[in-house]
């Protein structure tokens, strides 16, 4: 099924899903995933391989990071050449004084704010979905 690309479409069915757990940002310097790690995101940089993975298996792995996320998919199916969607969504989250990582799946996009926010991170983004018409 192809994805939606109507940002009204898009906004107000977005549904956002708070995944559980904690979620952190660190690097594989040697571009390669330790043992133990299941990370849910990879992105390949010339400094490194990033990895976002459970607090928990950076934990045990040693891997250093600074920044505690929690996880929301947006349950809407978005085509990827949809516009506006990651603009109206960063747009609201940072009014509310929430930075946002935002990656894009084939199927969803996933958010990633910071863990202490996250109910509010929900709130607000089913908010916007009920404002637009």
């Amino acid at each position: 099924m192809p994805g939606e690309s109507d940002l009204r479409k898009l906004l107000s069915g977005m549904r956002p899903e708070l995944n559980p757990g904690r979620y952190v940002f660190a690097t594989a310097d040697d571009g390669v995933v330790p043992p133990g790690v299941n990370p849910v995101v990879t992105v390949a940089e010339q400094e490194g391989l990033t990895l976002v993975l459970p607090q928990g298996e950076a934990d045990a792995a040693g891997l250093a990071y600074d920044y505690v996320a929690a996880w929301i998919t947006l349950r809407v199916n978005s085509a990827l050449d949809a516009v506006g969607l990651t603009a109206a969504v960063a747009r609201e989250l940072s009014d509310s004084g929430m930075s946002c990582n935002v990656v894009a799946g084939f199927h969803h996009d996933h958010l990633f704010v910071p863990h202490e926010r996250a109910a509010r991170a929900v709130a607000v983004l089913e908010d916007l979905a009920r404002r637009t018409p």
